[in-house]
């Protein structure tokens, strides 16, 4: 039997090819996810343990500590008289103090090299050689004073700057010019992933970034034969409570274990579309053993006539199914490496950076991507080889299949039914239960899918049937029989148009919720936002320095100016800390709209707070009322409500104040953004008169009411094209169960089409014939996906309309147009090859065929 099962494989090579491209495409996915990230971690391991090599004890401080009033004690840092005494040990060779912080570096042109938040600036620290280990210079030397800086080899190449020129470099305050000393190269992450690098001498980066004479971090190394552990616990004892001394070796052991974490949620997503590929490739493989039973139903019923039992028919339709999925397997695995490889080189030419290293194929790589292949095909082969294993002998050698009885498909209909409902119920009921029933959501689209699956055969012959009409009035003959033979079978072709509702039931989910919130986002921004400007630091976690406020006040063509500073307080008794805006009272109005419930927002001016009216209402707030506020420093104020507005949720804190009276309980002004509003609109000439008043500083961006629309909804768009890219490889799959299911139909009526063929049904007309039933299917399949995924993203809206502003769905109408068109044409390609062979049938052979 098993020679029988390897003779019937390479019989029918192309039959099974659609399968092996369904487990290979599958696999390699897998495969190629495990081997990337597996890499891409070892890789940036390696990175990081490089930069620790020598250090045999590192000391990172956590900044001063605050009392139980809130307030900061402590020094800033790690005093240069710790590091005096680390240097002392005697186990100690060397000892170095570092600083860091953000530094943006401008082009020639004056704007920011690199991206905001991977921009950093440091301190170079020569030992006694006059070199720092973590810096390789193959031009000029380490900064030697206040004036001078160095940059990393690419963000020199990207500004094209050379040694001895001028480099405008900023904070979060005024840019200022260096020369340039010197240009390195690093293995620093951040560098790696597109960001930029510039070294300080150590007293410039302590009055940057900290404090003079102080640190963030020491690097320790130990005397030859030193033993690293008896050298921290000597350290220990100098650094103080509000520092953390660690040797190298467990250092590099936590930032390896942070990679790896870091890299699980992209293995994971990667993983799941993975799985939803194999997942859809299970119907294609389902199809295609069917076909092939279904061809060797009299052998089969020979073999059952000579002797073989039940159990040796069914083993040797799943051995075919063995050899077919451990060769699929092997196949896969190898493209997944060079998937890998592709996703690695293709990183690089999008400017991110990784790290030189070897290709990592882990042994549970290479199990998981045989296990998961061969038992994705005998899991779809099994009940195929149950079927077949059932069928009487004697029927069988008459060419006749086990019909469904009307109890199995009772029960059928039942079970999916009951999966349907059950689903539905716990889709709506995460969508009544708010923003923590996205799970209810996730468990109730599965069960929705899996029963909606096992009920499309009785779905499918009402649905086609309704269109019949229109296909036989449109298209005649051809358009009747393409219906016809549609719900012919109708387990078949609901087989066939599950594969695609799956899919397209996460890309119209993934299209809505993006839309969506990509609209959302687009009237927050149109009905609130008046000023012309947004302006903020290049890296997103920044704070502007006060100083850019009058500054931007002066500009030529100014109207209004006004901060978005953040600030904290608590409201009561309580001590839960809530957000409040700081504003400036005279100006707000111009540049942003409010829409006032009761009271006027001019009371700002007079030291009285706005109040968002979600929180206004929870409060039991209203015009008049005193609202008993303590603030960060622990001050005590009564703040009279003066207005209340609607909500701003993304624009502006639960609470608004003058930031003058912010001002007085920070000990930083926390300025997250300044809006501003010229005479003229927005213009080139407005946008240089605000980036001249700030010193052409490269740290700072200025963004029209267009550009926020941009940017957010190209997050959104980039999102999604990644999502659909991710989804193409299932839809490919679909595609070759299309081909499956024509092919499969065109068997099974060889001897029908010849008889088409001899009362006079054309070529052309059977070419018809056989496409339009390939797109009857295939936008039967696509149907169920858009509706199903349609009511998904309303569930999914209903969770997050609390926290997102203006939340409305939007169903896009136009895409899901194009998916429906897009779904039509995939029916129709894949029908190519199967209305071609069935065309090109010889009427008289087809018409004696059994």
């Amino acid at each position: 039997m098993f020679r029988t099962a390897l003779r019937n494989v390479l019989a029918h090579k192309a039959r099974l090819l659609m399968t092996v491209l369904a487990v290979v495409l599958g696999v390699a996915f897998v495969s190629g996810t495990l081997v990337f990230t597996d890499t891409v971690g070892k890789a940036m391991s390696n990175q990081s343990a490089k930069s620790f090599e020598g250090v045999a004890v590192s000391v990172t401080s956590y900044g001063p500590s605050r009392n139980d009033q809130g307030v900061k004690e402590g020094e800033p840092g790690i005093s240069q008289q710790t590091l005096d005494r680390v240097k002392a040990l005697r186990d100690v060779d060397a000892a170095s103090g570092r600083v860091q912080g953000f530094a943006a570096v401008g082009d020639q042109d004056g704007k920011l090299i690199g991206t905001g938040w991977s921009n950093a600036g440091a301190n170079f620290v020569p030992l006694k050689d006059g070199k720092d280990p973590r810096y390789a210079f193959f031009d000029g030397n380490g900064p030697a004073g206040a004036d001078q800086i160095a940059l990393d080899k690419e963000t020199a190449r990207r500004g094209k700057y050379q040694v001895g020129d001028k480099v405008r470099v900023a904070e979060n305050g005024p840019a200022k010019e260096y020369t340039l000393a010197g240009v390195f190269t690093t293995e620093d992450g951040q560098v790696n992933a597109g960001g930029s690098l510039v070294l300080f001498d150590t007293p410039t980066a302590q009055q940057l970034y900290l404090a003079p004479g102080f640190y963030d971090e020491l690097s320790i190394s130990a005397k030859a034969g030193a033993d690293a552990d008896r050298l921290l616990a000597e350290i220990k004892p100098l650094i103080g409570k509000d520092a953390r001394a660690q040797t190298g070796a467990q250092l590099a052991a936590e930032q390896a274990k942070n990679i790896s974490d870091g890299m699980t949620s992209m293995n994971q997503m990667l993983l799941t579309f993975a799985l939803i590929s194999l997942f859809v490739g299970v119907f294609l493989i389902y199809n295609t053993f069917t076909m092939l039973v279904a061809q060797r139903t009299k052998e089969l019923a020979l073999l059952r006539a000579v002797g073989a039992n039940r159990g040796q028919v069914k083993r040797s339709v799943l051995a075919e199914a063995l050899v077919v999925g451990v060769v699929s397997s092997a196949v896969g695995l190898i493209a997944g490496v060079g998937l890998a490889i592709g996703m690695r080189s293709a990183m690089g030419a999008f400017g991110a950076k990784i790290p030189a290293g070897p290709l990592v194929v882990a042994p549970l790589t290479v199990a998981a991507a045989i296990g998961i292949g061969v038992f994705v095909t005998m899991l779809a082969a099994w009940l195929p080889a149950r079927r077949t294993a059932k069928i009487a002998p004697v029927a069988a050698m008459g060419s006749a299949h086990l019909p469904a009885t009307a109890k199995s498909l009772v029960l059928r209909n039942s079970i999916g039914g009951a999966f349907t409902l059950l689903g539905l119920l716990a889709i709506l009921g995460g969508a009544m239960t708010g923003k923590d029933g996205k799970t209810m959501i996730g468990a109730g689209a599965f069960f929705t899918m899996i029963g909606i699956i096992i009920l499309l055969p009785a779905l499918s012959r009402p649905v086609i049937t309704a269109v019949r009409p229109l296909l036989e009035k449109v298209f005649g003959v051809a358009g009747k029989l393409a219906a016809q033979n549609a719900v012919r079978n109708p387990r078949r072709t609901a087989v066939t148009a599950a594969s695609l509702a799956i899919g397209l039931t996460l890309v119209t989910a993934l299209s809505v919720l993006g839309i969506t919130m990509g609209e959302a986002i687009d009237r927050m921004t149109t009905d609130h936002l008046k000023a012309d400007y947004k302006v903020s630091m290049g890296n997103t976690m920044g704070t502007l320095d006060p100083s850019v406020l009058p500054a931007l006040a002066k500009a030529p063509g100014v109207k209004a100016v006004s901060p978005q500073q953040d600030g904290f307080l608590r409201t009561g008794d309580g001590e839960e800390f809530h957000s409040v805006s700081g504003v400036s009272p005279a100006a707000i109005g111009q540049l942003l709209h409010f829409d006032v419930v009761s009271g006027q927002m001019d009371s700002l001016a007079k030291g009285e707070v706005a109040v968002a009216e979600k929180t206004a209402k929870s409060a039991g707030l209203s015009v008049g009322s005193t609202l008993k506020a303590t603030f960060e420093d622990d001050q005590k104020a009564d703040l009279k409500v003066g207005a209340i507005y609607k909500d701003m949720q993304g624009m502006l804190s639960p609470y608004v104040i003058d930031h003058t009276v912010l001002d007085r309980h920070s000990e930083e002004p926390h300025i997250r953004e300044v809006y501003v509003k010229m005479d003229g609109g927005a213009s080139e000439k407005a946008e240089q008169s605000l980036v001249d008043a700030l010193g052409k500083n490269p740290a700072i961006t200025f963004a029209t009411q267009q550009d926020i629309r941009n940017e957010m909804g190209g997050i959104i768009n980039t999102a999604l094209n990644i999502m659909y890219g991710l989804l193409g490889m299932a839809l490919i799959i679909s595609v070759l169960g299309v081909v499956n299911t024509l092919a499969m139909s065109v068997y099974e009526r060889t001897q029908e089409i010849g008889m088409l063929r001899a009362i006079g049904l054309d070529r052309g007309k059977v070419k018809n014939m056989i496409r339009l039933e390939a797109i009857v299917i295939s936008l039967f399949g696509a149907v169920i996906g858009v509706v199903l995924g349609t009511f998904i993203a309303w569930a999914v809206g209903e969770t997050l309309k609390a926290s997102i502003p203006d939340y409305a769905l939007v169903i896009p109408f136009d895409r899901i147009a194009i998916f429906m068109l897009l779904a039509g044409i995939v029916g129709a390609l894949a029908a190519m090859w199967p209305a071609r062979s069935a065309a090109r049938l010889n009427m008289l052979t087809a018409i004696k065929t059994e």
